[in-house]
């Protein structure tokens, strides 16, 4: 079956909003305060807990260490299973562009290296969990993107085929993913790195879900 796999934050929802306030109730909780910013550090947020925990560490505490990041990682987890889906979006067209996908007999699914316990979560709140056949998360196979067994599994798992599929992303650990499983890949322009994603040389720019009816036809037929 020819398939479309989609990454998540970035991709399918703006989650960065969620994602800094749980980095932020960690430095709330050291007692610095809020110290990212919802819209200036969305970039951040879009790496991930680490990278958060990183660039917060880096402008209150001089010195700081990876055991400090690594510390704080379990309270940012639990912060944000809390309040995963305030502020998150699904981006203007998803859930039309995938059922017209599933209505066209595409598979679809996920692979993301949020963890597959937060991700689950997450399109379940957003109404949308059962439109997707696969759902792979960080070390479900034992590795993260970019490392293309994530990727695989993600199209196996929706019952597809790796030469018939492709990965719908917005950053260069997607696109690495792609190179690396030997699929095309089309980046999102509408993700946290806009139009700078086109310095990657995707297969293929999608700058409104209206368009990935055609461009999936293009691809994969």
């Amino acid at each position: 079956m020819r398939t479309v796999i989609f990454d998540l934050d970035g991709t399918l929802a703006d989650t960065s909003a969620d994602l800094i306030a749980a980095a932020n109730a960690c430095f709330r909780g050291l007692g610095y305060g809020d110290v990212l910013d919802a819209q200036a550090d969305a970039h951040t947020a879009f790496r991930g807990g680490r990278a958060m925990l990183t660039l917060g560490f880096s402008r209150v505490k001089p010195g700081f260490s990876d055991d400090d990041v690594m510390a704080q990682y379990p309270v940012l987890l639990e912060a944000y299973a809390e309040d995963i889906d305030t502020h998150t979006r699904l981006y203007e067209g998803a859930v039309e562009a995938i059922e017209a996908l599933r209505s066209g007999g595409y598979a679809v699914g996920v692979c993301t290296n949020k963890p597959e316990d937060l991700a689950d979560r997450l399109l379940t709140r957003l109404g949308v969990r059962d439109l997707f056949g696969s759902m792979i998360g960080a070390k479900t196979v034992g590795v993260s993107k970019p490392d293309p067994k994530p990727y695989l599994a993600a199209v196996e798992e929706a019952g597809g085929v790796l030469s018939q599929s492709f990965l719908v992303g917005d950053t260069e650990t997607d696109r690495s993913t792609a190179k690396a499983a030997g699929v095309p890949c089309v980046l999102v322009t509408f993700g946290p790195d806009g139009d700078g994603v086109k310095r990657l040389e995707p297969e293929a720019l999608l700058t409104h879900y209206n368009d990935l009816g055609r461009l999936t036809r293009e691809l994969i037929g």
